[in-house]
């Protein structure tokens, strides 16, 4: 049974950063692509970022250049390194993984979910 835990969510000014994690359990991520989504109130969940087996990552355009997706596989664990965070940032992330090699922004390309970490950006 996969388990993926988050931690690391909080509040921070907006310009600040934050670090979230994801410990793994149940699988080694390494071996597939994993990626962090992310649910605004009112919103739908949306793409992030993710990683694949062979270390490529893409990001959705609103954090490309602000947010870093990697992983340790020493540690089975997932980071998303958010830098320069908005208002707009503010956000329940859900880290997530699959059984597939390549990395995809569609949720259904990933069968197993944290259960989210809160990330508040103050203005």
């Amino acid at each position: 049974q996969v388990q993926l835990v988050e931690s690391g969510g909080g509040l921070v000014q907006a310009g600040g950063s934050l670090r979230v994690s994801c410990a793994a359990s149940g699988r080694t991520i390494s071996n597939y692509a994993i990626a962090w989504f992310r649910q605004a109130p009112g919103k739908e969940r949306e793409f992030v970022a993710a990683i694949n087996r062979s270390g490529g990552t893409y990001y959705a355009d609103s954090v490309k250049d602000r947010f870093t997706i990697s992983r340790d596989n020493a540690e089975n664990t997932m980071y998303l390194q958010m830098n320069s965070l908005k208002p707009e940032d503010t956000a329940v992330y859900y880290c997530a993984s699959g059984t597939r090699y390549e990395l995809g922004t569609s949720q259904s390309r990933y069968d197993s979910w944290g259960q989210g970490t809160q990330v508040t950006v103050s203005s």
